[in-house]
């Protein structure tokens, strides 16, 4: 029963929180009844749904009872059977009692961040369910209904990425997330299209079991011979990679911070771009059987890391700084799927929800305070007017570097210590990449924690009179993730990744013999194990001289190096490669469809053709009506002879 509580408890709070949205007076631009009661009932039934999952976990996770709750049978449909069930084992309850403790989390953040606006219960009641599609999504037992909640993340995040609506940027961001998460799932859909083919099913159980006969099976694809396995994983794998925003798929990411602060934090650190890690750890007896689809998910993953890295090097609006950091942060995780070491990109994962949602809520502290200010460049100086949030974006910001004893510090190095023990090129090229990543992820940091807190205050003086220290309804809720980024890590490694996870994890997670990178990476040696510690304070020291004790450096450097500043500013000119390979085309194809072939052939010739024959025909005929006598005499006279000479002729 609990575990219908933790995942259905949402979405009632989702229902009643919409319902009061039509009852809340559309003219009332203050706090009201209707809007407590939302807060109420959302919070409340967030809070509610994280502790049943709790209990679940205790159940399922530590009382060793994996199961899976049939609801009903959904689809029934010659060899197609699909069940709505929730599958419980240790890989979704880990994501369940996580989505629903940081959902909670930003829950109770947002009747503090959100106390002004007018639409309270409308963005309380999306919170819920975007929540709920998540949960849906991570117990689901087949592909079906996982594309089901996969598809639900995606419109509530259209959804709250245009919360206001009013704001031109917020729609095109909205609709750009959509269209290109499209382009993800059309390769997803095509991927669960492929496995039931191969499999006649599209139940997890059910595949699993026929993978090791069928990793010989070929499939023909554009003439040419595949094998199946690959075809299908490949196919699912274009999915996790618009969902979860990797290198080509990643424009819509950025943009998403045109959303309420809150909204941010669930879509980076909980919900939906981790859905695309989840989906590729859940699908890993699959991907175990090609090899090719495993050095695609590391390439990809670790290119993603080492680009996203860079751009957010440049960037001065705080949010997106943290933004390209959850794109790079992505990347470890599909790298480390990539080398088959999946439960230590389930664990960054865990961690990262943690850490990464404490520095999205600690920067809307700062905008908060900033009269809604984001530019790192009119901040500085506010680390004395509003200490308790410094000191949490320090914890945020020394657990995403990996600093010791913080989270990071654990999830990241033991992913890099298996991407280097995996022995293979993709795993030296993600080991490389990851490295490189940790230095960049380090500075970028510091140098947000640097212009927004420390130097000379660059806002004018009437901003920086009214900067105070969130309220405790904030607050409270940051240091809740604090103490995630704190001590996950440590309390969770041995359980993850340690001697004691083949017990934690079950059957959950399947890792072929022939893949051992997780096992080795134990026995790495020493100098790997301390690299992304020492590349990480080299990143600090090196943020420390550009942005305090030598500021004019990272100018002189920008003008010098012009060419390379401005390529890393403009995210490597992915949206005017986009813009002039697709955007472009596909307007004048649409402009030429509107104009010459709707406007001119089947307008001109169909209904305005047909219309101005008739006024044409109206027209000149109306020419003969002149209102003389003597015309219309005429005109009787010539009839006349016409009719007498038909007749003269035809007798």
């Amino acid at each position: 029963m609990m575990e219908i509580f933790a995942v259905f408890l949402p979405l009632l709070g989702a229902v009643i929180a919409g319902l009061l949205a039509f009852m809340r007076p559309r003219d009332s631009h203050h706090p009201n009844r209707i809007d407590k009661a939302a807060q109420y009932v959302t919070c409340g039934s967030m809070i509610l749904a994280a502790v049943a999952a709790g209990f679940v976990f205790w159940d399922v996770v530590l009382g060793s009872n994996p199961k899976t709750v049939e609801l009903f049978t959904w689809i029934d449909s010659g060899a197609l059977e699909v069940s709505w069930a929730l599958k419980l084992d240790t890989l979704s309850v880990v994501m369940l009692f996580m989505v629903t403790s940081v959902s909670s989390v930003i829950h109770v953040y947002s009747i503090g961040y959100m106390h002004h606006d007018n639409a309270i219960p409308r963005f309380m009641s999306y919170l819920n369910l975007f929540t709920f599609f998540m949960l849906m999504l991570v117990t689901s037992d087949n592909l079906v209904q996982l594309f089901f909640g996969w598809e639900g993340v995606g419109l509530c995040s259209y959804l709250l990425i245009g919360f206001w609506y009013d704001r031109p940027a917020a729609n095109a961001a909205a609709i750009k997330a959509f269209l290109v998460n499209r382009v993800g799932d059309f390769g997803f859909a095509l991927g669960i299209f492929a496995v039931f083919i191969l499999f006649q099913s599209t139940d997890f159980d059910t595949i699993f079991a026929a993978v090791p006969n069928k990793a010989n099976a070929t499939m023909q694809i554009f003439g040419g011979e595949f094998s199946a396995i690959t075809v299908c994983a490949v196919l699912l794998f274009i999915g996790a990679m618009g969902k979860s925003a990797q290198l080509g798929l990643h424009t819509w990411l950025p943009d998403a911070m045109e959303g309420p602060t809150p909204v941010s934090a669930l879509i980076h650190a909980a919900t939906m771009v981790t859905a695309g890690v989840f989906m590729v750890v859940r699908m890993s007896p699959l991907f175990e059987y090609s090899e090719t689809a495993l050095t695609l998910v590391t390439v990809v993953g670790a290119s993603t890391a080492i680009f996203a890295a860079t751009v957010a090097c440049v960037q001065n609006d705080i949010k997106r700084v943290i933004a390209y950091s959850t794109c790079s942060q992505l990347g470890y995780m599909f790298f480390a799927a990539g080398v088959s070491a999946y439960s230590a990109g389930v664990f960054h994962l865990v961690a990262h929800a943690f850490f990464k949602a404490l520095l999205f809520l600690g920067a809307g502290s700062v905008i908060h305070a900033m009269s809604d200010e984001q530019d790192m460049r009119k901040m500085g100086g506010l680390w004395r007017l509003i200490p308790v949030t410094y000191v949490l974006m320090w914890i945020g910001s020394l657990a995403l570097a990996g600093i010791f004893p913080f989270a990071g510090y654990f999830t990241k190095d033991v992913i890099l210590e298996a991407a280097y023990a995996a022995d293979t090129l993709a795993g030296g090229y993600a080991f490389w990449m990851g490295i490189a990543a940790a230095f960049l992820t380090a500075f970028y940091s510091w140098r947000l924690l640097l212009m927004t807190f420390h130097g000379a205050p660059r806002a004018d003086k009437k901003v920086m009179g009214h900067v105070h220290e969130s309220p405790k309804v904030m607050i409270v809720p940051l240091i809740v993730l604090a103490a995630g980024a704190m001590f996950i890590g440590y309390l969770g490694y041995e359980s993850f990744v340690g001697h004691g996870a083949s017990n934690f994890w079950g059957n959950a997670i399947l890792v072929l013999p022939s893949h051992p990178a997780l096992e080795a990476a134990h026995n790495v040696p020493v100098w790997v194990k301390y690299l992304p510690l020492a590349v990480a304070v080299a990143g600090i020291a090196l943020a420390y001289l550009f942005y305090l004790l030598a500021p004019a450096i990272p100018a002189m450097i920008a003008g010098r190096f012009r060419a390379v500043y401005l390529f890393l500013l403009n995210k490597w000119y992915f949206d005017e490669l986009y813009d002039r390979i697709f955007v472009k085309p596909a307007f004048y194809l649409g402009r030429e469809f509107w104009k010459t072939g709707d406007g001119s052939l089947i307008d001109g010739v169909g209904p305005d053709g047909v219309s101005a024959a008739v006024r044409l025909l109206a027209k000149r005929a109306g020419a003969l009506q002149t209102g003389y006598l003597y015309h219309y005499a005429f005109a009787m006279l010539a009839g006349v002879v016409v009719l007498v000479t038909w007749y003269l002729f035809t007798h």
